[in-house]
């Protein structure tokens, strides 16, 4: 079976780490696969999967603003802030209001506490194992931006909101959950959580691991041409081409910054500006 090269659009189910997604695509896509942005076992939605040569595009992937849709219990804390963790009573119930004024207090760049219950590592080690071996664990935290930070319902009742995120690089949404539990005095963590896009990339065009591998072509491929779309192009001719092909700088035209290097509708390569030259620094 041929190896193929570029990105997939996966609908992660609930219940698989996005290593064991992978391990399942193999036998359609091959062994050189990767992603870009773990998703949590217990959640949901767009992984974006890279195949074959395309993995070395992984890092100009990983760094976009990502969206989400989440469903946070209020009423309740969790020790690892979603439903995996151990769940213990909060404080007194709260309403809307109290809600929506506590997102609206998170929107913006905030410093984040980052879970302990995470893969950030403390002194060489992931959080996650030091945590489970019942050690004290506080890793640092780090800055990000909530672009927006919705309240799109809130059930009294159940004491559930439903909320839309977008965001940087690096948030956790399970945190999010509970700042807005520490907000209303209620407690809370995250329930559900969806993520639904990935830079420019909508969990819509997504299939299952299921469909992906049944059509690794279907609408759910982006070539490698297509696959950072954020980034400007540039069309190379033949000369310059070749001169890619081997690492060779080429001239600025102007570019700022990251660049596709594209020839007939074939990503070449990813260059970046380094003084006066246009430098390939990812060579397909």
């Amino acid at each position: 079976m041929p190896e193929v090269t570029g990105l997939l659009l996966v609908d992660k189910p609930a219940g698989q780490s996005s290593f064991g997604v992978l391990r399942g695509l193999r036998p359609a896509l091959g062994r050189k696969l990767g992603h870009a942005g773990t998703l949590d076992p217990f959640a949901t939605g767009l992984l974006l999967v890279v195949a074959g040569r395309a993995t070395r595009l992984a890092t100009y992937l990983s760094g976009l603003d990502k969206g989400y849709d989440a469903v946070v219990q209020f009423g309740a804390v969790s020790t690892t802030l979603d439903p995996e963790g151990e769940i213990t009573p909060g404080g007194q119930p709260t309403d809307a209001d109290a809600v929506t004024a506590a997102a609206a207090g998170l929107v913006g760049e905030i410093v984040q506490a980052v879970p302990a219950a995470s893969a950030v590592k403390v002194d060489g080690e992931r959080a996650y194992a030091r945590m489970r071996r019942g050690e004290t664990v506080e890793p640092p935290p780090r800055r990000v931006t909530i672009h927006h930070l919705d309240v799109r319902g809130f059930d009294e009742a159940t004491q559930r909101a439903s909320i839309t995120v977008r965001c940087s690089k690096g948030t956790y949404v399970r945190q999010l959950a509970a700042d807005l539990g520490t907000a209303t005095g209620a407690g809370a963590y995250c329930l559900e959580l969806r993520r639904t896009h990935v830079g420019r990339f909508d969990l819509a065009d997504a299939g299952t691991p299921e469909e992906v591998s049944r059509e690794p072509h279907g609408r759910w491929f982006r070539s490698a041409a297509d696959a950072l779309p954020h980034l400007p192009a540039r069309a190379l001719d033949d000369d310059e081409q070749r001169d890619v092909s081997h690492g060779r700088a080429l001239r600025l035209q102007g570019e700022a910054g990251f660049t596709r290097l594209v020839h007939d509708g074939e990503l070449q390569a990813v260059a970046e500006p380094r003084g006066e030259r246009l430098q390939p620094v990812v060579v397909l």
